[in-house]
């Protein structure tokens, strides 16, 4: 198999796990019994930097980021399953960093959200793995 085939599989995974990141994470079921939580993390308001801010905004800034750094991956992705053989061989540092990136938010993802978040991290880093692998043996 071809690196070049781990990496696009990765990249629409990682597209997949972006939108679904980007429109899912604020959402809550009533059942959760969260309305309280929600509602003081929108109210209660402080200082920081010379700006008012909330919980809520910390919330949201720390969902939007971790759902635009997935968008990104998705195309850092795409770009290395068009690279060469021996553009990938050099950038071995690159593709094992990345890896090892998706490794630990699959352990993260283990750790503390649920299943839907950690079988897409857990496939991508096996992707992502191989995709390292072939391109550092150069039999991509």
């Amino acid at each position: 198999m071809k690196s070049s085939l781990f990496y696009r599989v990765a990249a629409v995974l990682l597209l997949l796990f972006a939108a679904a990141h980007l429109f899912g994470f604020r959402q809550s079921d009533p059942k959760w019994g969260v309305d309280a939580l929600l509602g003081s993390m929108r109210s209660i308001h402080f200082d920081v930097g010379g700006f008012n801010r909330t919980y809520w905004d910390l919330f949201l800034a720390a969902g939007f980021s971790v759902g635009v750094f997935f968008l990104f991956s998705a195309i850092l992705a795409w770009q290395l399953g068009s690279l060469s053989t021996d553009t990938l061989a050099r950038m071995r540092g690159t593709a094992w960093a990345f890896a090892l990136c998706f490794a630990a938010i699959t352990f993260l993802s283990w750790r503390y959200l649920f299943l839907p978040p950690f079988v897409f991290s857990l496939v991508i880093t096996l992707c992502l793995t191989s995709a390292a692998w072939l391109s550092s043996n150069s039999k991509s």
